[in-house]
This record gives C-alpha cells, sequence and structure tokens, in this order.
C-alpha cells in the first residue's frame, strides 16, 4: 500500500485551485497504488476547506495551524506530517511558495523531488512525472527511487474530478523549528486583475501590438472572458508592461486552459513558457509566424480588426 500526501496552498485566506488539482491527481495515484489519500492545510481557519478537498478525492485532512508564509517554518511543518503519516507519494503545488519549501522538505525527509510535473501516471507501482526539458523543446517522463517521492505540479495541468473521500478532518502540531529568516515585509506589485500562473484563460500580446497605448484591446477581450493579460518578452523589454505579466523562459511557466496569442511571433523562449497550454489560439497576420505552428486554432489576421471582434462575440454569448 502507498499512501499520498498532498500539500495545499491558499491565498487571501481562500483555497486555490491547484489544491483541488492535486487531490484529484492524488487520488487517481492512491488508487492505482491501493493506498489512501492524506491532505494537509496550513494556516489559520483552515478548518473550513476541508470539505473541498474530501469532494476531490481526499480521505482525511490534516490541518495545522500557522501564522504568514515562512519557507522554513513550512517545510518543517510539512516534514512532520510526512514522518508521522509516512506517505510514498506527496504532491506539492508548483508555484512561488511550493518552489520554496519543496526542495527543503525534501533535505529533511531523505526524497527524491521532481519539479514542474505537467502529467501523473503510475508504472510498475512507481508514479512517472511528465515534465518539460530543454526549455520546453520536450517532454521527459521521470521515476524517484527512493522510498519517498516528492513532485511539484504545475497549476492548470490536472483535472478536478469529483470523487469523494470520507473527508475526515484531524489536527495536527508538528514542530515549526526554529526559522533564521523572518519576513518583514512584503511590497506587492499590484501584478495582473487575475494572476498569470493560476488563470484557466489568458489572453497574451506581444510585439504586434505596437504600443502600450493598445494594452486596452486585448484588457477588453481579457475581461469579457475573465482571462489573465500576458505578455511576451519583446513587449516587456520595450516597456510597454511590466515584467510580471511576462510569460516565457524569462517570465511565467504557465498552463491554462487556453493560451490566447496577439501579435506574438512565437519564438522558443515564449513557448517554453505557454507550450502546455491545453489549447492555443494565434492572431497574427504573418501567415509563417512559428505561433502558428504550435496553434490548435489560428487565425491570419489584423488582430485590431480580430480581437474586437472577438470581443464583441464573447460578449453577446457570455451576456
Amino acid at each position: 500500500m502507498s499512501n499520498v500526501l498532498i500539500v495545499g496552498e491558499l491565498k487571501d485566506g481562500e483555497l486555490k485551485k491547484i489544491s483541488r488539482e492535486i487531490t484529484s491527481a492524488g487520488r487517481k495515484i492512491a488508487d492505482a497504488l491501493g493506498g489512501k489519500v492524506t491532505a494537509l492545510l496550513i494556516g489559520s481557519g483552515v478548518e473550513k476547506f476541508a470539505g473541498d478537498l474530501g469532494a476531490v478525492g481526499a480521505d482525511s485532512i490534516v490541518t495545522v495551524n500557522a501564522g504568514d508564509f515562512n519557507a522554513e517554518t513550512w517545510a518543517n511543518l510539512v516534514a512532520g506530517v510526512i514522518k508521522d503519516k509516512n506517505p510514498s507519494v506527496v504532491l506539492v503545488p508548483h508555484t512561488s511558495q511550493g518552489k520554496d519549501y519543496s526542495p527543503r522538505v525534501a533535505v529533511k525527509v531523505g526524497a527524491g523531488i521532481v519539479a514542474d510535473a505537467v502529467g501523473l501516471s503510475v508504472d510498475g507501482g512507481k508514479v512517472v512525472a511528465k515534465k518539460p526539458i530543454y526549455s520546453g523543446k520536450a517532454y521527459g517522463n521521470f521515476k524517484v527511487t527512493s522510498p519517498i517521492a516528492i513532485f511539484t505540479v504545475r497549476p492548470n495541468s490536472q483535472e478536478v474530478v469529483q470523487k469523494a473521500g470520507a473527508g475526515a478532518a484531524e489536527a495536527a502540531s508538528p514542530s515549526a523549528g526554529d526559522a533564521k529568516v523572518k519576513i518583514v515585509s512584503s511590497d506587492l506589485s499590484g501584478g495582473n486583475k487575475v494572476q498569470l500562473a493560476e488563470a484557466s484563460i489568458i489572453v497574451s500580446g506581444g510585439r504586434g501590438i505596437k504600443g502600450p497605448e493598445n494594452w486596452p484591446v486585448l484588457q477588453g477581450l481579457a475581461d469579457v472572458l475573465g482571462a489573465a493579460l500576458g505578455a511576451s518578452r519583446a513587449a516587456v523589454d520595450a516597456g510597454w508592461i511590466s515584467h510580471s505579466h511576462q510569460v516565457g523562459q524569462t517570465g511565467k511557466t504557465v498552463s491554462p486552459n487556453c493560451y490566447i496569442a496577439c501579435g506574438i511571433s512565437g519564438a522558443i523562449q515564449h513557448l517554453a513558457g505557454m507550450g502546455s497550454s491545453k489549447y492555443i489560439v494565434a492572431i497574427n497576420k504573418d501567415g509563417d509566424a512559428p505561433i502558428f505552428k504550435v496553434a490548435t486554432y489560428g487565425v491570419v489576421g489584423d488582430l485590431f480588426e480580430v480581437v474586437p471582434a472577438l470581443t464583441d462575440e464573447f460578449k453577446k454569448v457570455l451576456g
């Protein structure tokens, strides 16, 4: 029997979608290995989310009361629960927080770790993680041979399936340890209306938008769709928008259900950041642009005509 531990994540007091995604993924793995799924939630007042994770496959939910995020503290807490529950597989969100504490946890519990998994399956009693390699030019499949395997999972890469587990909640108090680094303040840029890494739809612009004064054209479509606004490196380097919007090898890596690329040629560095999107829609007046090679749907035309037309049609359909 191989049990699975998933570590959920919250933002502004709300459960993030990735928490449900990895719980569903954990349920599939546990069913294949004949084990159970334990979900770990760290924070204040997290007990109220036990039902959310129970509905998508968690057999038990362990809650740990803690203050604001601190990588050292979180690593100690997660490691403590791992030692108590003894799972064979641990799933962690591939977010700024997860990327910070997961390697520390791996060292503490002697686990192998694979980062940025976009696919999870079971073969020969071991979890196989599919992840991008060579800047997104290819995918590799990886197994971990240590008794405990940790995988960080990219947001929007796993399907949320309603499959109720027992959902029993229990409180735990593992040692938080003595953190040597403390966060004294945070200076937030403001960022997108919808966060890029978690967005299920992204409308992104490149050099083809011609200047910063034209972002409202794309923002209008994004607002109608409830999407995040993204940008290529060319647009960011030109000073047309802040780096917080950049998608690509030197920006954010995203995996939305739909990525709408407007006026983006499709350089390999950009594809590295969005190539795992479920559907890619390309709008570009250059029919030979590389973006069309990876696009699910392509429109050869002027984005300043196509995007407003799309916005109007979506308004009619979505209201």
